[in-house]
């Protein structure tokens, strides 16, 4: 029986690298997106996405194309996370792993400038979005008694220079999703299923940290539960 697993979040090169590494080893899976909602996003200079995306190019393997099922997600409906999940499971008949991505955009702009309607759209997107799944695959793993709830982010500042406006949506978004995954850690002993963190603090190497998440989630040792495990330029470990 194959692995079923879900990879969620935002389009980035981080997602695309996680698609690499899964077709790598299974025939199918699913993705759901969030999606691009901000106001005049293409046109607006000051949003822009954290990475350029690298190739999708396999390397050999069923073409990402072909074992991907795409999803829709609208992250700020609890209904819609039910709906996801149902969705994963109709396709690849169970959820083994649900890998969920926090990579949000980064929009610099000064705080009087930011439009109201946008603010409101990332909060429930990008923070409150996260809540509402997580919710939605433990109370299935609970159910199955199994499963793997992997929380993937990248720490890493935002950056910019001095006369820049600040990127006051993306921090905080991380710093939610990343209080959200530590609480998570904290109770995953109580829970029949795992729970893991994969945190990247080295820009630029999206595709190794990919290869360092899946290669964790293939040995499914319970020593890995409850652990957050970070990735670097520094880590030998891959």
């Amino acid at each position: 029986m194959t692995r079923g697993i879900l990879i969620a979040g935002n389009e980035s090169a981080l997602i695309t690298a996680l698609e690499l590494e899964t077709v790598k080893r299974v025939d199918q899976f699913a993705r759901a997106l969030i999606p691009n909602r901000v106001s005049e996003a293409g046109a607006n200079p000051g949003f822009q996405s954290r990475r350029g995306q690298p190739s999708s190019e396999s390397g050999g393997q069923v073409p990402v194309e072909q074992a991907r099922h795409s999803l829709q997600w609208n992250p700020s409906s609890p209904i819609s996370a039910r709906t996801l999940v149902l969705g994963a499971e109709n396709r690849l008949e169970h959820i083994d792993e649900a890998i969920l991505v926090c990579d949000p955009p980064s929009i610099r702009r000064a705080v009087a400038d930011l439009p109201l309607a946008d603010i409101e759209v990332l909060i429930n997107d990008q923070i409150k979005g996260w809540f509402f799944l997580v919710k939605e695959l433990a109370a299935v793993f609970r159910v199955r008694k199994s499963g793997t709830l992997a929380l993937v982010y990248n720490d890493i500042a935002s950056g910019g220079g001095k006369d820049e406006a600040a990127n006051l949506i993306g921090p905080s978004a991380l710093a939610s999703f990343s209080s959200l995954l530590r609480g998570l850690l904290a109770s995953a002993s109580s829970e029949p299923y795992f729970t893991v963190g994969f945190s990247n603090s080295g820009a630029g190497d999206e595709a190794g940290f990919a290869a360092f998440v899946l290669k964790a989630l293939d040995e499914g040792s319970k020593r890995n539960n409850g652990k957050l495990h970070k990735y670097g330029k520094f880590n030998f470990f891959r």
